[in-house]
């Protein structure tokens, strides 16, 4: 009798508990919308982390939105996507802070470099500390080109404050057009230093210049953080929260860091296009 009910009770529980079981696997296998800014999938790097992912956890992600921080804080916004990653800067603060998403998290860091005019007048070429070469651009009144986007000109006022450098004078340019690709052909004519993203350069977002070429690279201070966040399940209760979730837990794992410090993006020259943060400590 003690088997018979035992029996019952077992079956019952399959019947009722498969179903629900089966949902919550079928749950964790959503897609994740993502959002990712438009340097990682200008690269083959998002390509290649999103394989993995896949591949390990069987869980499709989704690029719903890339490109600007615009377009990407909306579609959170907006409950498109489940997981974002762009530049650190008051758009992702200010998405966890007003309740869109949660868990905020840096995971890589890109490098900025300073291009300038391949007869560099201020002997900039070879340097790894932007703050000397910065020093050196102002100390020969070298053109500089105060570029008003928002990360690289934030970058290069820190160098200029640590070399105890003023951005004043006649040698500090601004930037008179609302494009960037043809951003280095306007650099070659004035035969000026600017300070830029090492990715738009190497991948061609910009035009190249046979005058322009990369002069000051590798220096940590002029790094900038991404971060990766998920959609708020309080405030989007049908968000693939868990699969968001495993996919930021992913950036950080060692495979992933190990991968960021090793992955050239197939330029051959050796020098990881995204910093791990791991190693940027």
């Amino acid at each position: 009798m003690i088997k018979l009910i035992f029996n019952i009770g077992l079956t019952l529980l399959l019947l009722w508990g498969c179903p629900l079981f089966c949902a919550a696997d079928k749950a964790v296998s959503k897609p994740v919308r993502a959002a990712v800014i438009g340097g990682m999938t200008m690269t083959p790097l998002w390509g290649e982390i999103q394989e993995k992912f896949e591949v390990e956890t069987g869980i499709p992600i989704e690029v719903v939105v890339t490109g600007e921080k615009p377009a990407l804080a909306r579609a959170m916004k907006e409950g498109r996507v489940d997981f974002l990653t762009m530049h650190s800067s008051d758009t992702t603060t200010n998405l966890v802070a007003d309740g869109w998403a949660r868990d905020l998290r840096p995971w890589a860091k890109n490098d900025l470099v300073i291009v300038g005019p391949v007869d560099d007048p201020a002997g900039i070429s070879g340097l790894r500390d932007g703050a000397e070469a910065v020093k050196r651009i102002a100390e020969t009144n070298s053109n500089w080109l105060d570029f008003l986007s928002n990360g690289p000109r934030e970058t290069a006022h820190t160098l200029f404050s640590r070399a105890g450098v003023r951005m004043i004078g006649p040698w500090v340019l601004k930037y008179e057009h609302t494009g960037t690709k043809s951003i280095l052909h306007y650099v070659a004519g004035k035969n000026a230093y600017m300070i830029v993203g090492r990715m738009p350069v190497l991948f061609r977002k910009m035009d190249p210049d046979p005058d322009v070429k990369i002069m000051v690279q590798g220096d940590p201070n002029m790094r900038r953080p991404y971060m990766a966040m998920v959609a708020n399940p309080e405030r989007f209760p049908s968000a693939n929260f868990e699969g968001a979730a495993r996919l930021s837990d992913f950036l950080l794992s060692d495979k992933i860091q190990n991968f960021l410090a090793s992955y050239d993006g197939g330029i051959g020259d050796g020098i990881p296009i995204f910093i791990p943060v791991r190693s940027s400590r």
